[in-house]
């Protein structure tokens, strides 16, 4: 297959991928991984295998990270076991409801339920620590953002002959 195509398929994967880190149909940096390893197995490029490791270990620390941070910040703003368990219940169940942003919207009525299920007389409590998952939705978000920007980068400035 031609260096060239290779290349543009590559970015393309790429690409995709860092819109797949904020939009939940996609599958993120899975996609750019694939973008980065078809980049480095498909052509003759010279891409250290170090940045092969690191994506790899980020974007694994990525996938993690999405279920465990929004369940550490809703803690911190007060959620408790019962909220951080609906949080990873609520996500994995959203995946498999057919709505648009069905992970994240089970994700916060994980939150929600799961506090109104310890103490059904603070909502209050309960709105706060859904509010703190939204933050670590938005933190882990951003994390798998930056790195899958990161990973583009490394390929394109790789394809210049730039690193």
């Amino acid at each position: 297959m031609d260096t060239t195509i290779i290349n543009i398929l590559c970015l393309v994967l790429l690409f995709v991928g860092i819109l797949g880190t904020f939009l939940p149909v996609l599958p993120g940096l899975l996609l750019s991984i694939c973008g980065l390893l078809i980049y480095k197995f498909g052509t003759d490029a010279d891409l250290s295998m170090i940045y092969i490791w690191a994506f790899g270990i980020l974007t694994a620390a990525s996938v993690v990270l999405s279920y465990v941070i929004p369940a550490k910040t809703n803690r911190k703003y007060g959620g408790t076991r019962w909220g951080s368990i609906g949080s990873v219940i609520g996500t994995i169940v959203g995946i498999f409801i057919p709505i648009p942003l069905g992970f994240l919207i089970g994700m916060f009525a994980g939150v929600f339920i799961g506090e109104l299920l310890h103490d059904s007389k603070d909502m209050n409590k309960a709105l706060q620590s859904t509010k703190g998952a939204l933050i670590g939705f938005i933190y882990g978000t951003g994390f798998s953002f930056v790195v899958g920007v990161a990973m583009f980068l490394v390929v394109l400035l790789n394809m210049f002959n730039i690193i």
